[in-house]
Order: structure tokens, then sequence, then C-alpha cells
């Protein structure tokens, strides 16, 4: 990865993750599917400048989608939950 905005792709802000952002001082992002834990905490602290504590992640596999008679698969996503330190916040809106 070259660029560290290419690891980071976009929030991911729903019920829950609002719910997480609030209460545990965590964030979700959707992420590259190539991208490791070293690589997101980086990103994530030089895009944001801000201290992250622990990176944890999900591999979402393709689900299996049908337009009449024609079968496909949606796309793979990673998604990272970061969790910052103390005294670190990121303001998403």
């Amino acid at each position: 990865m070259n660029n560290y905005r290419d690891i980071i792709k976009a929030p991911i802000i729903t019920e829950k993750s609002a719910d997480l952002a609030q209460n545990k001082n965590t964030i979700t992002f959707s992420v590259d599917v190539k991208a490791n834990k070293t690589q997101i905490k980086q990103a994530i602290e030089n895009i944001f400048d801000v201290k992250v504590e622990s990176v944890n992640i999900i591999n979402v596999k393709p689900k299996k989608k049908r337009v009449g008679r024609y079968e496909g698969k949606t796309n793979k996503v990673k998604k990272a939950i970061v969790k910052l330190k103390e005294g670190s916040s990121i303001e998403l809106s």
C-alpha cells in the first residue's frame, strides 16, 4: 500500500457502530481487503492524528445474489474495529 488513504476506505455508520463510538471510544471502518492490523493502525494514526489502542478485523464473505436468471456474488469486505486510547477522539459526521 503506497498511501494511507488507500487502506482506509470509509467509516461504517450504523446504530451498533454509533453506540460503540459513544460508549467505548471505538470507531468502525471499511478497509482494503489486503491490509493487516499494523497497516490499519498506522493509517488511522497518521490520517486522524490520534493514538490507537487496538485493532480488530472482520472478514465479510461475499453473498450470492440473483437478478433474473443471472447469478453472481457481492464483493468481499474487510471491516476494522479500532479502539482509541483515552483522550483521543474522531468526529464523524
